[in-house]
């Protein structure tokens, strides 16, 4: 293996190994979902495909390979440790009902291996296996692959659902067996029955090739799906720290420009003692620069995507703070990002002025909360019987105020006072809880949903998005856009409140195609077609795709999308708008539902 490999050097090698095995690379997808509300952001790479794994066509054809943007949150407590990241890459390739288990197998265990491309030591890879169980039967084809390619039978480890079966993320979808590729870093053993399946730190887990072949149902039980199909994925961060010999993604070059800005602005070094506070810093300000960078235009708020956005800008502020650095510096961290992956994401250099100006407002509004945090823990200890803060005003503190736990703990201590943390985790983890079962809630449906309600309200959408640039000139961009069985919500860029007689002009002319029945169409065409024909949602980047679905209502509606579509709009039924409202600056959102009655 070479230590000189870069992230660049990685993702052109894997996309080029890819091609010679006639795959198509497609552009990334952006990191806020289209259409689908089990999620607030992109969390692999083939989430935004999903319509292809259930046998939708690609225009780009059966085998595809690409660079995906993700995000995750759920373990944003482990971050700082030596894997876990909010935001990442996912390097993935897709066969969509054309090759399966064995050249699947056979394709990775060549990249990894070959001198050509990335030269791993065979006898440093083991691989896991579906043990089999009630639902779906041994996968000894894998086992025997791996076995064919020189894998010795003690580096091949049967395991069950837990650890070998991928999906659904919801309730219902597509989902199956899959083989796992991990690399053995030379460790001992923990146990005797140390395997991949242990977390003691000897065998990282590099490739993860699932195997689509069932379709979870809502009763719980599987059938099988008519396409099977492949979907691989590989964390460019893992295998970058794998290839570089390091033990922590933090010590990558994805993160050694960041963190050495981290040493400049602070006037401390990266070590043992501030290692966390420095890896947090740098995991957020990526996370936030690419959020605030994406073509959907997020900004910081107090609901969904915008609220996880402020949190990680925010907790990346605290933790400058905590290693000394008061005065604003996110801008200047956020440059670092947009430099080293501007060359292979163009939307950064795109959004870059947006970027900064939206870190500068978000530190100055922090920076207001923490003094008005100040004031109610002058407070609190103004009315203070003893002298120990109570959970449950440390916790309003954290809760109310957005005032950091460790700032109370730290200004207790100027006071000589102690804080009752236990209390405060009791009550963080009630509101933990309720916002669980709040989310299960918002996001309880299927990975995506093509039901007959979400379909219609897709269509529904092309056409709202057509009558408001037919109304306020083609300035007004899709911004963002989340569909239920039960309406949608249309986010686009619009710099101020829409007038009531406005929206009753664009309900009527919606409702006004919708009378006509007009035919929906889907053709696929090239690129340079697509741009001739007037399309919008053309694709502001780089990438050469040689064709695209481009669904169109007639004359009145042109789009790149990737469907469901009804057939004819007078399929819909009634459009009705039920409000109007700001979503963040510039942006404005419109919810609204289809009603089955007939329309005069």
């Amino acid at each position: 293996m070479s230590n000189n490999l870069t992230a660049n050097i990685i993702r052109k090698k894997y996309i080029e190994f890819f091609k010679t095995k006639n795959h198509k690379e497609i552009p990334s997808s952006s990191l806020i979902p289209e259409n689908d509300p089990t999620v607030l952001f992109t969390t692999a790479g083939m989430q935004p495909l999903t319509p292809y794994l259930l046998g939708e066509s690609h225009p780009q054809g059966k085998r595809l390979v690409n660079v995906q943007r993700c995000m995750r949150t759920i373990d944003i407590d482990n971050v700082g440790d030596n894997t876990h990241c909010t935001f990442f890459e996912m390097l993935g390739n897709w066969s969509l009902g054309d090759y399966f288990k064995e050249e699947s197998i056979e394709y990775s265990y060549e990249f990894l291996t070959s001198k050509e491309w990335l030269n791993i030591d065979p006898s440093r890879i083991s691989c896991t296996v579906f043990a089999g169980d009630e639902d779906a039967p041994r996968d000894m084809v894998s086992y025997n692959k791996w076995r064919e390619l020189g894998i010795s039978e003690e580096n091949l480890y049967f395991l069950g659902k837990k650890d070998n079966w991928w999906g659904p993320a919801g309730i219902t979808g597509p989902c199956g067996p899959d083989t796992e590729i991990f690399y053995d870093t030379g460790k001992e053993k923990c146990s005797d029955s140390c395997s991949p399946a242990c977390d003691c730190g000897k065998y990282v887990e590099i490739w993860n090739n699932v195997f689509m072949e069932y379709y979870k149902e809502s009763d719980g039980t599987f059938s099988k799906l008519k396409q099977k199909n492949v979907d691989t994925g590989m964390g460019l961060e893992r295998i970058l720290s794998t290839l570089s010999g390091v033990e922590s993604v933090y010590d990558t070059p994805v993160f050694k420009d960041t963190i050495r800005k981290i040493e400049e602005i602070s006037n401390q070094k990266y070590s043992e003692e501030n290692k966390k506070s420095f890896r947090i810093i740098a995991d957020h300000i990526r996370t936030a620069t690419f959020v605030l960078g994406d073509e959907k235009g997020v900004t910081p708020s107090n609901t969904d995507q915008g609220y996880i956005l402020r949190r990680i800008i925010r907790r990346a502020i605290r933790h400058l703070k905590n290693i000394g650095v008061e005065e604003a510096s996110l801008s200047t961290l956020a440059k670092v990002v947009v430099d080293n992956y501007s060359d292979w994401y163009s939307v950064l250099k795109d959004n870059e002025q947006f970027i900064y100006d939206e870190l500068a407002k978000e530190e100055a509004s922090f920076n207001r909360t923490i003094n008005q945090g100040v004031r109610e823990f002058n407070k609190i200890v103004s009315r203070l019987d003893g002298n120990t803060i109570p959970g449950n005003l440390a916790f309003k503190l954290f809760d109310t105020y957005g005032f950091p736990l460790e700032f109370t703990i730290e200004m207790a201590q100027e006071e000589n006072l102690i804080v009752d943390t236990k209390g405060f985790e009791e009550h963080f983890k009630i509101h933990q809880e309720k916002s669980r079962e709040g989310a299960k809630d918002k996001f309880k449906s299927g990975l995506i949903d093509n039901s007959e309600a979400t379909t219609k309200l897709h269509t529904a959408t092309h056409l709202l998005h057509a009558a408001l640039r037919e109304k306020f000139g083609e300035s007004v961009e899709q911004k963002g856009s989340n569909i239920t069985p039960e309406r949608l919500r249309f986010d686009f860029s619009f710099n101020r409140k829409v007038e009531k007689e406005e929206l009753d002009e664009i309900e009527n002319r919606v409702n006004d195609i919708i009378n006509q029945k007009i035919d929906v169409t889907m053709e696929e065409l090239t690129y340079e077609e697509a741009a001739a024909k007037g399309a919008i949602g053309l694709f502001k980047d780089k990438y050469n795709l040689d064709k695209v679905k481009v669904y169109s209502v007639g004359d009145y509606s042109s789009e790149l999308c990737d469907g469901p579509h009804v057939k004819n709009t007078g399929e819909l039924g009634k459009f009705v708008i039920q409000k109007e409202q700001s979503s963040s600056a510039g942006v404005r959102r419109i919810r609204a539902v289809l009603v089955d009655e007939e329309v005069a």
